[in-house]
């Protein structure tokens, strides 16, 4: 019996020391893949990693802003005769650039008039402004040249002016951006198309926690109902073919942290993530494994 407790001891001695070595053998290779691969570039910061030199993008449509219920719509019409115009102009307000009121802020050029006033027509929830002397129209649905269009030609077919020159724009196109870019907030732009990038850029940019590839944009349709989008940042062509590619008014663009920002709200963190981790793991081991050693002599 003392002989087989002798033989078994020896038998567990020699595992021991077989496994301590196969430790501090593969143990350096371990620490060092560890550390290469914590020490590895991302590959989902960098945009629009498909585009190469001589790359041709074409967008699946190029959307404008179109005019819905509750706009706010800049409408001046002249004519040779100012005292006639006046007959088709509302009391005027000012409309300075880059003006930023409440925390909101406006991106884009003056009145096309030339002297920075605009006449305001607010749309009600059937999509149609009061005009002046020819009553309703209905301009839901329209682009701002549309809207031009039919009140100079309503115009001309009431034989009301001769040759009108008819400047509609947008007052009160906004979209808001919130999330992880560097400078949250709503923006008022005046152009006829927006790009999910330049909106970003009207942001700041995204910050290095942002997640690129999942980025929401939620729109409101004309039923009052919210539809949103998901797109990737880092593949140009694809988003090129979203529909929210080109933003349309009251659009929200919700840019959520990455994984990492996400661990940092949590108390272990991104501990296991770094290499600093790791190598105080191997020297734990490296110290059970002397421990063990030292017991088994």
């Amino acid at each position: 019996y003392a002989f087989d407790v002798r033989c078994d001891h020896a038998f567990f001695c020699i595992i021991t020391k077989i496994s301590t070595m196969k430790i501090f053998k593969f143990l350096p290779a371990v620490v060092c893949i560890l550390l290469l691969g914590a020490c590895s570039t991302p590959k989902n910061i960098t945009y629009f990693q498909d585009i190469s030199t001589g790359t041709v993008i074409d967008p699946a449509q190029q959307l404008d802003i179109k005019v819905k219920p509750e706009d706010k719509l800049s409408i001046l019409v002249t004519t040779q005769d100012p005292s006639l115009s006046n007959l088709f102009n509302l009391v005027t307000t000012q409309n300075r650039l880059g003006q930023t009121t409440s925390g909101t802020t406006t991106i884009g050029a003056q009145s096309s008039s030339g002297n920075g006033q605009t006449a305001l027509y607010t749309v009600d929830r059937k999509g149609d402004i009061d005009f002046p002397v020819l009553g309703n129209l209905h301009v839901a649905g329209m682009n701002r040249y549309e809207v031009a269009e039919l009140i100079k030609q309503r115009l001309q077919d009431e034989k009301l002016v001769k040759d009108p020159i008819v400047t509609v724009e947008f007052a009160n196109t906004g979209i808001s951006i919130i999330g992880e870019v560097s400078m949250p907030g709503r923006y008022e732009f005046n152009k006829d198309r927006l790009t999910i990038i330049d909106a970003i850029a009207m942001a700041g940019d995204l910050t290095i926690n942002a997640e690129r590839e999942d980025v929401l944009v939620m729109r409101k349709n004309d039923d009052g109902k919210q539809q949103g989008y998901r797109v990737d940042l880092t593949d140009l062509a694809d988003l090129s073919q979203s529909p929210a590619y080109y933003l349309q008014q009251e659009d929200v663009i919700y840019v959520q942290p990455n994984d990492k920002k996400k661990r940092d709200t949590t108390a272990s963190g991104n501990s296991a993530f770094n290499p600093s981790f790791w190598v105080s793991i191997g020297s734990l081991a490296v110290t059970v494994a002397t421990l063990v050693i030292t017991l088994s002599k």
